[in-house]
């Protein structure tokens, strides 16, 4: 079992012997998502914790778009608890680059984008193929993209 894996398990059963119902079921569902993804495919298989990591980035996603759909919707208590699991995950997450740092990862990455002869609008993909491995993790890609288009359009 992978180190991320085992450390999701351990919480988990903290949680439960804590009653910490927000947090054993957030870690639940998870561990389910994990799991379900591990036999996805033709046979079983371990994943990696970086791909244990890209599975809770996955769920907590999940979570800001549906807190964000139960405020829309006028159903506040469950935005809270969706934004009160995604907190949860958010702590097995990669602290996340600020707007300071994500702008300077980017300016740079189109500088070597123009040196290498791509500009305008249609450099965008040689820029995100040089930031994305930079930031893997660190910056959701709607993020990045909105960044880049500012740059490049500036």
């Amino acid at each position: 079992m992978t180190t991320l894996k085992s450390k999701l398990h351990d919480d988990l059963n903290a949680a439960i012997r804590a009653r910490d119902e927000l947090r054993s079921s957030t870690l639940r569902l998870t561990l389910t998502a994990i799991t379900k993804e591990e036999v996805a495919g033709k046979e079983k298989r371990e994943l990696s914790d970086d791909e244990v990591q890209k599975v809770i980035t996955r769920e907590a996603k999940k979570r800001r778009e549906a807190a964000e759909a139960f405020a829309q919707g006028g159903r506040p208590e469950q935005a809270e608890r969706e934004k009160a699991e995604g907190e949860v995950l958010a702590q097995y997450l990669p602290k996340q680059l600020s707007d300071e740092e994500l702008n300077a990862i980017v300016a740079q990455a189109v500088e070597e984008a123009r040196a290498a002869g791509a500009e305008g609008p249609r450099a965008m993909g040689a820029v995100m193929k040089i930031v994305n491995p930079k930031v893997a993790g660190q910056a959701e890609g709607g993020r990045v993209a909105a960044v880049v288009k500012k740059l490049l359009a500036g």
